[in-house]
């Protein structure tokens, strides 16, 4: 399994139409059957923070997600959204496996 975190800043103005993006995005994306979860989280203390929590079963998952048609729509719109350039930090789960 991989985890990966991904540490998103969006601008302000774009708040509502970087939730609904995402969100749509994360639907297509549980569909796919190597992605365990896909999970869409807004800093409370900071709304323009969002952390998005992609578990996938292999490791090729992960780019086999990245070659979606539903992937391709949300990297593409919602890249002017963000105030910095999105940050993946990938994690392997040690407990429970």
């Amino acid at each position: 399994m991989l985890t990966v975190l991904v540490h998103i800043h969006v601008k302000e103005e774009f708040l509502e139409a970087f939730r609904t993006a995402t969100i749509e995005n994360s639907r297509n994306s549980l569909q796919e059957p190597g992605v365990v979860r896909f999970d869409v989280l807004q800093q409370q203390d900071d709304p323009t923070r969002w952390v998005l929590i992609e578990a996938y079963r292999q490791p090729e998952d992960q780019l086999k997600h990245r070659e979606t048609a539903h992937y391709a729509r949300w990297r593409d719109s919602v890249a002017d959204m963000m105030a910095e350039p999105r940050v993946g930090v990938k994690y392997t789960p040690v407990y429970p496996t």
